[in-house]
């Protein structure tokens, strides 16, 4: 079937609806599963199983920001945590900790939502969308991300939302609806900085897919760029003028410095990546805004920098990442590699054990040797058989969750953009990850291309009857090309 362009910007069948009573399965069942796991967690282990370290970093600046309207740490501008998340958690936590963890629940199930409105967007088969919306309700990282105090849930339905909204473009063309992504994505980089970069890598990928549309080869990348850079400009600028650093989020300068100048040091070295990271100045907790630039532990090391502000500072952990990284690109390289496989394969089990288990990741940390895991495997199989085999099934789902999503970006059609998109995306995340997390890589960091792994895999699980086409007229060169189907 083929359905002209301007009747396909004219029927509103071409944008999902928010809502389909199929669509109450999925969400029951992703509230049951989340507000399952976070009433065990509090009731075994206490509200201390849905703190991570990072969380306290959130809680003062946005506090500061929602009581007296000044988005302060440590007695200074926080440079380190965009806005957004701080005063979500600041307003949601006022009702307590696990008021917090509801609000983040509620964000999640959302979320479900949006992938089915995703999914329907990319192939245009409601089958699909919904297997999707299924998948994603039991995805084990989302479950366990959906009750930790931290940004990534928020993050995640920001980002979708601006996700779905880049696909609806790719079948409309509408321009204000460009527009619309762009401010999500917007949104989603003041509550996460990792994103700070899409929108231009974005911008390109338009330009690529809309070469031979004069129309639109200038026009799509303009409008995303201009519903997105001045957004987060007005931030840097709040940081230019109040502290002389002229980046959105210190926590690229912050991760660099702390976590893989410290991994390539330690390797080159042959030491503790801890130690390291301590000479390096690592304050831990006792910096809970991860402001460790600020600390005592960081000044004791670079006693010379007492005077500094906090721009110099920073300039300061720039200059010497990149020295270190060039002299040992190589081993940074391998770090890498290391991480981005880490960060793609990691079944996330850790998680459930510090959620379920008082003893948290101890538990596993007493038997296991890192370093030989055949050897560690086993001794954890001998000792926690329950652990181990938990380990096991989530190994099995996340294998077979790639082995679908394979399958179905076979099945999707290489001519379809809204599957670049997709795919496009999910590789940015996982290449800038890798890049400034190093050793510190977890399954969470994972959590923003689950949500396209799922919607792949239950394409890879459907297969969509027949095929939809836009025609699309380009001055004669193309007479019809398939957009955004399965």
């Amino acid at each position: 079937m083929s359905i002209d362009l301007k009747d396909a910007n004219a029927n509103p069948s071409f944008i999902p609806a928010w809502w389909t009573p199929r669509l109450a399965g999925p969400v029951i069942a992703a509230a049951v599963v989340r507000l399952t796991l976070l009433a065990a967690s509090l009731f075994r282990v206490g509200t201390r199983a849905l703190i991570f370290p990072d969380t306290w970093s959130y809680l003062e600046p946005g506090r500061n920001l929602f009581l007296h309207g000044r988005f302060f740490a440590d007695g200074v501008p926080d440079l380190v945590r965009p806005p957004g998340y701080p005063l979500f958690f600041a307003i949601a936590s006022l009702a307590g900790l696990p008021a917090a963890a509801v609000a983040n629940v509620i964000l999640s199930v959302f979320t479900v939502i949006i992938v089915w409105k995703l999914g329907r967007a990319v192939f245009g088969d409601s089958r699909i969308a919904l297997v999707a919306a299924w998948i994603f309700a039991l995805e084990p990282v989302s479950v366990a991300n959906s009750v930790l105090l931290l940004s990534d849930t928020l993050f995640l339905a920001l980002y979708l939302l601006s996700l779905e909204r880049l696909a609806v473009f790719l079948r409309t063309r509408r321009l204000p609806v460009l527009a619309t992504a762009g401010m999500w994505l917007a949104a989603a980089t003041y509550v996460r900085p990792i994103t700070y970069y899409l929108a231009v890598a974005l911008a390109l990928g338009l330009f690529l897919v809309f070469a031979h549309m004069p129309g639109l080869r200038w026009k799509a990348p303009i409008v995303l760029l201009m519903s997105v850079l001045p957004l987060l400009a007005a931030w840097q600028m709040r940081n230019w003028v109040e502290t002389g650093y002229s980046g959105f989020s210190s926590a690229s300068e912050y991760n660099l410095y702390f976590i893989e100048s410290a991994d390539v040091i330690a390797r080159v070295e042959h030491r503790n990546f801890i130690d390291v990271r301590k000479e390096l100045g690592y304050a831990g907790d006792k910096s809970p805004s991860e402001q460790d630039y600020l600390s005592e532990s960081y000044l004791a090391r670079h006693p010379e920098q007492t005077g500094w502000s906090q721009a110099q500072r920073l300039a300061f952990m720039h200059s010497e990442v990149l020295r270190v990284i060039r002299a040992h690109d190589g081993i940074y390289l391998h770090s890498y590699l290391t991480s981005l496989s880490g960060m793609t394969f990691n079944p996330g089990a850790g998680v459930y054990i510090n959620l379920l288990y008082p003893q948290g990741t101890g538990l596993v940390d007493q038997v296991i040797d890192y370093k030989s895991p055949a050897s560690g495997a086993i001794a954890l199989a001998k000792a926690y058989p329950w652990v181990a085999a938990e380990k096991a099934a989530f190994v099995a789902v996340l294998l077979g969750m790639y082995l679908l999503a394979a399958r179905g970006v076979i099945r999707g059609g290489m001519q379809n953009p809204c599957l670049w998109l997709l795919l496009g995306a999910s590789l940015y995340f996982f290449a800038v990850t890798a890049a400034v997390m190093g050793p510190e890589t977890a399954a969470r960091f994972r959590l923003p291309v689950m949500p396209v792994v799922c919607i792949l895999a239950a394409a890879g699980i459907h297969r969509t009857k027949g095929s939809r086409a836009i025609g699309i007229q380009v001055n004669g060169f193309m007479k019809k090309r398939n957009l955004c189907d399965g």
